[in-house]
């Protein structure tokens, strides 16, 4: 676990309570000085994984006035071992956190603004919406999840904003139409959207045909969500003489990092390109989950994030010559 360019302290779990089946909330208190996240920030926490110290990223929910960063965490069916870890977790359990830092942050003074969330994606949506409220902005929160009782925080973020939040549910057949979402919003509104590849990809798809500005789209992802399910690939690293295998449930960086190559690495959700590695040849298809890349460099296969990427139906060989 690299904690290098980071301001770590400890904290305790003040309290767990579950918002859906799937979805926890956790309330952690700083033992030290408390630094206010932002809406759209994330904190890091120090969790063990089959022994091994690793670190992963949570988006902070609400403005945290009284002094407690809140997590919300999704359990994933097949997790790398993060949220299984979080949710074994009871209250006053001490934590090794991250100051909060902000790579999707929310402009103020916009005139129009439509918040897009889909699945755990609500958790940096939210905190966004409940800033704009208490500055009487204009703004809609679209919220896209597999039913009413999957949608965690929508009852509390209704108290504050009304009607303002729009639930889509996929069980009653519900989509996002962004180019009408998009037409709506003013000229000089802004669109923020967090939530799985394909409903970036179809928000971008419909920003980029409505001729604004490209700035105007803010967006964020999640690192383990793609266009095909988790399978174990293999990768080799000619130059280093290795081939190894990726299990479906570990990304190629901790792999890579396991085996004792010299990775760079912050992020580890497919943000930052620190983790980029270029392709030497693939047998299979490469799925891009990073939101570092164009579409275009994408569709080169010349390169991939390591944090977040994956091999569909076969294997890849990388080289590492420029560490």
């Amino acid at each position: 676990m690299s904690t290098s360019g980071h301001s770590w302290q400890r904290a305790r779990l003040r309290s767990v309570r579950d918002l859906t089946a799937d979805v926890r909330l956790f309330e952690i208190e700083p033992s030290g000085a408390f630094i206010a996240p932002t809406p759209g920030s994330h904190i890091k926490v120090a969790v063990q994984i089959e022994g091994r110290p690793e670190v992963r990223s949570y988006s902070t929910v609400g403005l945290s006035a009284d002094h407690i960063y809140r997590i919300a965490v999704k359990r994933a069916p097949i997790s790398r071992g993060g949220s299984a870890y979080m949710w074994r977790l009871q209250d006053d359990a001490l934590l090794t956190i991250s100051a909060p830092d902000n790579h999707f942050p929310l402009s103020h003074g916009c005139p129009d603004y439509v918040l897009v969330a889909g699945g755990i994606g609500i958790t940096p949506i939210h905190s966004m919406a409940l800033a704009l409220a208490q500055t009487n902005a204009s703004f809609r929160v679209l919220y896209a999840c597999r039913s009413a009782a999957d949608a965690a925080l929508a009852d509390e973020l209704r108290t504050v904003i009304g009607d303002r939040l729009v639930l889509v549910l996929d069980d009653a057949g519900m989509r996002i139409d962004f180019e009408a979402e998009i037409a709506r919003l003013a000229p000089a509104g802004e669109c923020y959207v967090c939530g799985p590849i394909g409903m970036l990809e179809a928000a971008k798809a419909a920003w980029q045909r409505s001729g604004r500005l490209a700035a105007g789209l803010r967006y964020e992802t999640f690192g383990n969500s793609g266009r095909f399910a988790s399978e174990a690939f293999r990768v080799k690293i000619p130059r280093l003489g290795l081939d190894l295998d990726v299990p479906a449930n570990r990304s190629l960086l901790d792999v890579l990092e396991a085996a004792g190559v010299g990775m760079i690495a912050d992020c580890r959700r497919g943000e930052c390109g620190l983790c980029v590695l270029p392709i030497c040849s693939v047998n299979g298809i490469v799925d891009h989950r990073d939101v570092f890349f164009s579409d275009e460099e994408k569709a080169a296969n010349a390169r991939l994030c390591t944090c977040v990427s994956r091999v569909v139906n076969g294997s890849i060989t990388l080289d590492t010559g420029h560490r």
